[in-house]
């Protein structure tokens, strides 16, 4: 166990990806509450997969595809905030209809080249064992960035989430509140797409904070158990793509599901396990012909 535990610390590729994969699951941890809490988890599938035609313009013309990505993210996050304020439309809707556009586009641009490179299967995919000290630091940047905005903004997120009407009746500024999330929640999937790539994204922001929505009501409890649930179940997925072979990003997807499914069964208050429990005492209170 010892062994198993220190050996992939040997290993400069494998302390790199440990490194990205905690900072990566703290992060994405503590934006997806506020994804969770206002219930709006398609946003994170359609803005990795708006990000798509933006990554495959950059590789059309030899850019930076991460940057590429968010550029394209960051824009369609923006044109949804701005659509999304007539409420003639569900939110919903409009993260349908830019989130299929978006993706065409970028198939569309795929298209024009002759053959795929591992640069582009990288970004759908993700690559996160070949990570370079330059990138620990940016994620590690970026990721400390986009914890403290959320954090200064947590309370007024929460006002939006729960009663838009009410929040923009208070003074709110709801549209600008609105624009923040989206922005925020792009930087932080194109910061994560290089551990897990564009396909499975959605998983390490949504999964952390709907286990720990399991576990607690209260804000601040919830933010710091998905926080707590994303790092270490990316690095436990790490572990189990060493030990056995298999694919990394793949591997801390399947982790945290399998955590999520434990908490689901097993929550205190919340979980199966619990409400079996209850419902015979509640038949067996229940008035006599009832």
């Amino acid at each position: 166990m010892i062994e198993f535990l220190t050996d992939p610390w040997q290993l400069p590729f494998m302390q790199r990806a440990f490194a990205v994969a905690a900072i990566i699951g703290l992060v994405c941890g503590v934006v997806g509450v506020y994804v969770v809490l206002r219930g709006m988890a398609f946003i994170g599938d359609a803005v990795a997969h708006s990000a798509f035609p933006g990554v495959a313009l950059a590789y059309a013309f030899e850019g930076n595809l991460l940057l590429g990505g968010a550029a394209a993210g960051i824009t369609t996050a923006v044109l949804i905030a701005f659509v999304s304020q007539n409420r003639r439309l569900k939110e919903d809707t409009v993260i349908g209809v830019f989130f299929a556009f978006a993706f065409g586009l970028g198939i569309v641009l795929v298209s024009t080249r002759d053959s795929w490179t591992t640069d582009l299967s990288s970004f759908l995919f993700g690559q996160v064992l070949a990570v370079s000290d330059s990138d620990v630091w940016t994620v590690a940047a970026i990721g400390a960035v986009l914890v403290l905005v959320v954090l200064a903004i947590g309370k007024e997120l929460v006002a939006v989430s729960l009663d838009r009407e009410t929040a923009r009746a208070a003074g709110l500024p709801v549209f600008r509140l609105d624009l923040a999330l989206y922005v925020v929640v792009t930087t932080t999937i194109v910061m994560s797409l290089e551990a897990v790539g564009n396909i499975l994204v959605l998983a390490l922001l949504i999964t952390p904070a709907a286990t720990a929505r399991m576990l607690t009501d209260r804000l601040w409890a919830m933010t710091l158990l998905a926080s707590l649930i994303g790092g270490t179940g990316s690095v436990a997925g790490l572990y189990v793509s060493y030990a056995y072979d298999l694919a990394a990003g793949g591997s801390v997807v399947v982790v945290l599901t399998g955590i999520f499914i434990l908490t689901w069964c097993l929550a205190p208050r919340h979980g199966l396990l619990a409400r079996l429990v209850r419902r015979p005492d509640r038949v067996a209170l229940a008035p006599a012909g009832r």
